[in-house]
This record gives structure tokens, C-alpha cells and sequence, in this order.
């Protein structure tokens, strides 16, 4: 069953406002790591280390059963969050916190393209426009022609399109398995997946690379529970726009703790993107809300 979205907007900020922290944080860690330990191995101790939070639900992975489309759908969800994870990591080496996080709101843009592409969702004006708009905001963060385009930027474009793929999977995949079961599957799947790579550039790791590790893993089970509180408090349409606080805490931070300098077109151009999303968030909120009261049935 469902739940319901309470009507607790307050609430709903509160939790999203803290979500975008805790994310936050796992950027300045894996930041602060640097290129000590190669992107495809720190993403997989990540991961490694995270399973420890799978272990109350064991028991419940061991009875779950699934059709060969279910498991190809999590095989291939997997993959292309391994490749999104993989690139994230590397991007964080190349370029400024401020810009991965930026760059990182065009995800939503994709699901929005992805969704009418693959998913058989109408591409309504609304939607084309925000998709316009986001685009100009990347062009604006990336600036081609003024500035050296750096394989990070790339790396981060490639990232989202990835992330993107893995949400349209579990979009297919929530009216089918429980909630928990799509998470768990996930860590397995990318620790899986992220393997072969780690092992290809594997290097020597002291205990205090796994510390940092470990509490990257921790931040981010911890950020993706308050975002689903956040989810359960208020609408998206309410809580989307908080995330742009993200961009202005990865932009302080960034200049303040790594000396990474105020790059203002990265606030506008994360800006714009996010305008755009939050604006199709409100609009496709109130087109449901339309829908849900033309088919409710009349009082009796």
C-alpha cells in the first residue's frame, strides 16, 4: 500500500533542508579524499561499507522472489547507476563542488525526456519548456567557448543522463517490489557492478581512507531517509525548490574550506536549472490534482 503524502509543508522543508546537508557532506568527504584512492575504488568501498545497513533486511531479501524481467530491470538499473556512480566520483576530482552539484540538477530534466521517450508519457509544452530552460542554464554553467570545457564537466553530463536511466527503472519496477527491496537491490547490484573496476586500478587503502568512506556511506543512507521523510511530509512541488540551498552550501563550502573561488555563473546557471524543474514540479502537481478531481466519483 501507498502512502499517502501528509500536508505538513513546514515539515516537509525542514527534513529537505537537511537532506540537501547531508548531501553536501558527502561531497566535501569524497572532495577531501581526492584522487588518493582511484574513483571506481573509493565508489566501491562506499558501497562495500554501506551494505552493513542491508543487514535487518536479510531476511526479507532472502524471501523475495522475482520473474526474469524483474531481474534484468535491477541488472540493468544497477549498471547504469555503476556508470553514473563511477563518474560522479571522478568529476568530484576534476572540478569544483559547486559546478557537480549544479550539473547534477539536470537529472530531472532527463527523467522528464527519458519518461516520454521510453515510458510513453505525453512531452506537454510545459515540459519541453522546462527541458528549453534547464539547457540554458547548463550552457550558462559550462560557458562553451568562454572557458576550457574539463573532462569533469563531460563526466558530469554523462552522470546525470545515467541517474536518469536508474530512476526510470525504479519508476517501472515501485508499482511491483516494495520500497526497501528497490533500495536494497540497488547497493547489491552496484557493489556488483563496481567490482571489476575497483579491482583494475586497486590501491593500497590505510584505515583512515575506510573512515571517510564509511561516513560517506553513512551521510548517504541518511540523506536519502530524510529526503523520504521529506517526500511523506509534503509534495514535491513544495520541496523541490529547497534543494537549491545545496548549490549555496557546496558553493561556501568549496570556496571557504578548498579555496575553489565564487564562480556567480554557477549560481545562475543552477539556478535557472532549478527554477525550471521546481515550475514543472508545481505545474505536473496541479495538472494531477486536476485529473484526481475530474475522475473522483461524485458524493453520496
Amino acid at each position: 500500500m501507498v502512502q499517502e503524502t501528509r500536508d505538513q509543508p513546514v515539515q516537509g522543508l525542514f527534513w529537505m533542508a537537511i537532506t540537501g546537508l547531508l548531501f553536501v557532506g558527502v561531497t566535501a568527504v569524497v572532495k577531501h579524499l581526492g584522487d588518493d584512492v582511484p574513483p571506481a575504488q573509493a565508489a566501491f568501498l562506499r558501497y562495500v561499507l554501506g551494505l552493513v545497513f542491508l543487514l535487518p533486511l536479510i531476511g526479507r531479501l532472502v524471501r523475495v522472489r522475482l520473474d526474469r524481467r524483474q531481474v534484468g530491470l535491477f541488472a540493468l538499473r544497477g549498471a547504469a547507476h555503476t556508470g553514473a556512480v563511477i563518474l560522479w566520483f571522478f568529476a568530484m576530482t576534476q572540478i569544483p563542488i559547486a559546478e557537480v552539484t549544479a550539473m547534477n540538477y539536470l537529472s530531472p530534466v532527463y527523467v522528464t525526456l527519458g519518461a516520454a521517450l521510453f515510458l510513453g508519457e505525453r512531452l506537454r509544452t510545459r515540459r519541453i519548456l522546462a527541458v528549453i530552460v534547464a539547457l540554458i542554464g547548463a550552457v550558462i554553467i559550462l560557458r562553451p567557448g568562454l572557458r576550457e570545457i574539463e573532462m569533469g564537466h563531460i563526466a558530469m553530463l554523462f552522470t546525470a543522463v545515467f541517474f536518469a536511466g536508474g530512476y526510470l527503472i525504479a519508476k517501472q519496477l515501485s508499482s511491483e517490489v516494495e520500497p526497501s527491496m528497490i533500495v536494497a537491490m540497488l547497493s547489491i547490484t552496484v557493489t556488483i557492478g563496481l567490482a571489476p573496476f575497483a579491482w583494475a586500478v586497486w590501491v593500497p587503502v590505510d584505515g583512515t581512507a575506510l573512515a571517510w568512506l564509511f561516513l560517506v556511506a553513512c551521510l548517504a543512507t541518511a540523506g536519502h531517509t530524510t529526503m523520504t521523510i521529506a517526500f511523506a511530509s509534503a509534495p514535491v512541488s513544495v520541496t523541490q525548490p529547497v534543494t537549491f540551498l545545496q548549490l549555496i552550501w557546496a558553493t561556501l563550502l568549496g570556496a571557504f574550506v578548498f579555496n575553489e573561488g565564487l564562480d556567480v555563473w554557477v549560481l545562475i546557471g543552477g539556478g535557472i536549472i532549478m527554477a525550471s524543474v521546481s515550475v514543472l514540479a508545481w505545474r505536473e502537481a496541479l495538472a494531477r490534482g486536476r485529473e484526481a478531481a475530474v475522475a473522483a466519483p461524485l458524493p453520496r
